[in-house]
């Protein structure tokens, strides 16, 4: 009943979220085993971490079991590339489903899942300026897959991996003189549930490799965050965040620890470098699909 749903673009069954293709296939024995597989957890570096994911899976799986899910499904449409691209998003609606389970029986700490979402979001850095605090976190980005390409041998198919996407949070925010921008951009915030703490997501290109979807869009970076004050008309503090090393200089081995990987970090991040003396109110360009991202592709 399920095996032409859950496919892929191409028609694949083995590629999507859920997995069927093992369960009970009519044409093999070895696709009647019984298998359900769930494919939209990455591996874990740790093993308490995938633990924990074994946890989650067995608790919701028994608790639809017990009691199944029928409610009015929601489509989210493009949300899902902006709200649920951003940490504090995720977070807030992974929350929500560790509510849930605890009401239905299955209570598990928010706390075991805190390691997921600091690997997944790690932080860049934040600054402080005059009570305002600016954090700035990796947040995902969905790689496109170009068009196929002529190549030696054969035909290839590109992954376009130079977009990435940023989530700045502020807190101690006063929206009515503070304007939050982005290589002269306004970033568009959105309030959360505390008092003063806005967010909101900047997709940028960080490089420009031989082979992406918009080819004429020269890279990005570095991106220079601005805290602009409406009062005096200037930025008062700011944030440099780099893509690579702001000296040039390329690595060629992998961290041996995580304090080099965190210090490789630290080298991209500048707690200043803001825009001097006087300059323009920065404008929000906001598109009808992504509200709570700023795409400086589109920014002219």
């Amino acid at each position: 009943m399920f095996r032409n749903i859950l496919a892929d673009v191409t028609g694949n069954t083995h590629r999507t979220e859920f997995s069927i293709d093992k369960m009970y296939a009519p044409e093999s024995s070895t696709g009647r085993l019984g298998l359900v597989e769930f494919r939209a957890l990455e591996m874990p570096p740790d093993s308490r971490m995938s633990l924990a994911q074994m946890l989650l899976m067995r608790a919701s799986v028994a608790a639809f079991w017990r009691t199944p899910y029928e409610r009015t499904l929601v489509r989210w449409g493009t949300r899902l590339h902006d709200d649920f691209m951003l940490p504090h998003f995720v977070a807030q609606d992974f929350a929500a489903v560790l509510e849930e389970l605890a009401q239905l029986g299955y209570p598990l700490d928010g706390s075991w899942f805190a390691p997921h979402q600091e690997f997944r979001f790690p932080k860049i850095g934040d600054v402080t300026v005059e009570g305002a605090t600016v954090e700035l976190r990796h947040a995902l980005e969905p790689w496109h897959v170009l068009g196929e390409e002529p190549a030696s041998g054969g035909t290839v198919r590109y992954v376009d991996s130079s977009a990435e996407r940023l989530q700045a949070k502020v807190s101690g925010w006063v929206d009515e003189r503070y304007v939050l921008s982005c290589n002269g951009k306004a970033v568009p915030l959105t309030q959360t549930a505390t008092v003063g703490e806005y967010v909101g997501g900047v997709r940028f290109k960080a490089w420009a490799p031989p082979s992406a979807l918009h080819p004429t869009v020269a890279a990005q970076s570095p991106l220079v965050f601005d805290i602009y004050d409406r009062w005096n008309g200037r930025s008062v503090g700011g944030i440099t965040h780099y893509v690579s090393h702001p000296g040039g200089r390329n690595y060629d081995t992998f961290p041996v620890n995580a304090n080099e990987a965190e210090a490789r970090r630290r080298a991209r991040f500048f707690p200043f470098g803001h825009t001097p003396e006087k300059m323009a109110e920065p404008k929000v360009v906001t598109g009808r699909e992504h509200p709570r991202t700023l795409d400086l592709r589109r920014a002219p």
